[in-house]
C-alpha cells in the first residue's frame, strides 16, 4: 500500500484529465470539456459540490477573468471586422507589389493571417497560398505544408494570441515578460520551416512566376489598409509597457484593452460599419464558445486550489515527478489531443503554477512556463487532430498521413528547442 500510495494524485489528475480530453475527442465543447474535468477532479480529491459551485462563483467574479473576457471579446470582434470587411485581403493586395521572391510569396500570406488569431485561419491563407503558386509547379503536399507551418510561426510571441494572453493573466505577468523569453520560437519556427520546407534542394520552384510582376507599390495604401493592426498591436504592447512606470496602481490589461478598443473603433470608421455589426459580432457562436473556454479555465483553477491537488501532489511524489508532468508531459498530451493553445494553458498551467509556488520556486517561473508552453505547443502542432492541419490538407487534396509524417522532425527540433532554452533561462535567473 505504501509504494501505491505516492501515485495516488498523480492517477486521480490523470483521470480527471481523460475525463477532459476524452469530451474533447467526442466533439465535446472546448470550454464544456475543461469544466467537466475540473468537476471530476474536485469530487475525486474529495470536495463537496457545494464547495465545487461556490469555487465557480469565485472565479467568474475576479478582476483577472473580467479583464480577459474583454480581451479575447474585442481580438475576435477586430478579427471578424477585418475578415468581414474585405480588409485583410486589402491589406494583402497591397503588400503583394512588394513579393518578388516566389519562396517569400509562398510564406508571406500564411504569416500574414497568423497575426490574426483566428481559429482555424490556415483555411482562411490556404486559397492565396494557391493562388501565388498556380505556375510555381510544386506538390499540394507542399502547399499544405506551407501554408500550416507558417500560418502558426507567431503563436509563443504574438502579444494578440488568447494562449499567451491566457498565459500571462494566469502567471500575474505582463505580456513583455512572457515574450522577451518566447520570441526564439518565432525564429526557429522560420529557420525549421526553411530548412524543411522551402530550400532548394527540398523545393522546386519556378523563378519566373508572373504572381504581382505589375502590382503598383503604395507604402501609403499599406498603411491605411493596415492601420487597425498597427493601432492594436503597437497600443497593446507600448501601453503595457508604460502603465508600470507611469501608473503602477493601473492593471496592465486596462492598455492592452484600450489599445483594442481604439483598433476596433479605427476598422468599424474606415468600413463605416455600425451597430448591426457589433449585434452581430456579440451574438456570434465563436465569441460564446471562446467566452465559455475562458470561463472553464478560471472556474478549474479555483477548483484547483480549493481541492488542494498540487499540495497533494507534491507531498506525495516530490517536486521532480511532479514538476515533469506538469511542465513536460500534461501540456504536450493536451495540446496534442485538443489541437488548439488555449486548451493546454487553460488546463495544466494553472497545476503548474500552483505546484511552483507550493514548492517555493517562485523564482523558476518564468523557465517553467517557457518550458510548458514549447512542450504544449509542440504537441499541437504534431497533433493529427489540429483543425488547420486537417483543413489544409482538405484544400489541397493531399493525404493526411503522408504530410504528417513530415511534420515529425521540426516538431521534434522545437521541442529539443525548448528544453535548451529552459536550461538557458534556468542558469540566467
Amino acid at each position: 500500500m505504501d509504494t501505491i500510495a505516492p501515485i495516488i494524485p498523480f492517477a486521480k489528475v490523470l483521470l480527471a484529465f481523460a475525463v477532459m480530453l476524452a469530451g474533447m475527442r467526442f466533439k465535446l465543447s472546448l470550454g464544456v470539456s475543461i469544466l467537466t474535468g475540473g468537476i471530476v477532479l474536485g469530487l475525486l480529491f474529495g470536495i463537496a459540490p457545494m464547495t465545487i459551485g461556490q469555487a465557480g462563483a469565485r472565479a467568474l467574479v475576479g478582476d483577472k477573468f473580467l479583464f480577459l473576457v474583454a480581451i479575447v471579446g474585442l481580438i475576435l470582434m477586430l478579427s471578424d471586422a477585418l475578415e468581414r470587411s474585405g480588409q485583410s485581403k486589402r491589406l494583402m493586395d497591397a503588400l503583394a507589389g512588394y513579393l518578388t521572391s516566389p519562396r517569400l510569396r509562398l510564406i508571406f500570406f500564411p504569416a500574414l493571417i497568423g497575426l490574426l488569431p483566428m481559429p482555424g485561419g490556415a483555411v482562411f491563407s490556404a486559397p492565396m497560398v494557391g493562388t501565388v503558386s498556380e505556375d510555381l509547379h510544386i506538390s499540394s503536399r507542399d502547399k499544405a505544408l506551407i501554408n500550416y507551418w507558417f500560418r502558426h510561426i507567431w503563436e509563443l510571441g504574438w502579444p494578440l494570441y488568447p494562449g499567451v494572453i491566457l498565459t500571462v493573466a494566469l502567471a500575474d505577468i505582463p505580456i513583455g515578460a512572457l515574450i522577451s523569453r518566447t520570441w526564439p520560437a518565432i525564429i526557429f519556427m522560420l529557420g525549421a520551416g526553411w530548412i524543411f520546407f522551402l530550400r532548394p534542394g527540398v523545393l522546386k520552384v519556378d523563378a519566373h512566376s508572373s504572381f504581382a510582376r505589375d502590382t503598383h507599390r503604395s507604402p501609403s495604401r499599406v498603411l491605411v489598409q493596415g492601420l487597425p493592426l498597427l493601432v492594436a498591436i503597437v497600443g497593446a504592447v507600448g501601453l503595457e509597457s508604460l502603465i508600470p512606470i507611469m501608473a503602477p496602481k493601473v492593471p496592465f490589461e486596462l492598455g492592452v484593452i484600450t489599445a483594442l478598443i481604439a483598433s476596433v473603433a479605427c476598422i468599424m470608421v474606415q468600413n463605416h460599419l455600425g451597430r448591426a455589426f457589433l449585434i452581430q459580432v456579440l451574438t456570434k457562436k465563436s465569441l460564446r464558445d471562446m467566452l465559455l473556454v475562458v470561463a472553464s479555465v478560471f472556474i478549474f483553477k479555483e477548483i484547483m486550489e480549493a481541492a488542494q491537488v498540487v499540495e497533494a501532489m507534491a507531498r506525495a511524489a516530490g517536486g521532480d515527478a511532479a514538476l515533469f508532468a506538469a511542465s513536460v508531459f500534461l501540456p504536450f498530451l493536451v495540446g496534442a489531443i485538443a489541437g488548439i493553445n488555449v486548451a493546454f494553458v487553460g488546463s495544466t498551467f494553472p497545476l503548474l503554477l500552483g505546484l511552483l509556488n507550493t514548492l517555493g520556486m517562485q523564482g523558476q517561473m518564468i523557465p517553467y512556463i517557457v518550458l510548458a508552453s514549447f512542450a504544449g505547443f509542440t504537441g499541437v502542432m504534431i497533433s493529427p487532430i489540429h483543425i488547420c492541419f486537417i483543413l489544409t490538407c482538405q484544400f489541397f487534396h493531399t493525404e493526411l498521413a503522408a504530410t504528417w509524417r513530415r511534420l515529425v522532425p521540426p516538431c521534434l527540433l522545437f521541442a529539443f528547442l525548448g528544453t535548451m532554452l529552459f536550461f538557458l533561462l534556468q542558469w540566467m535567473s
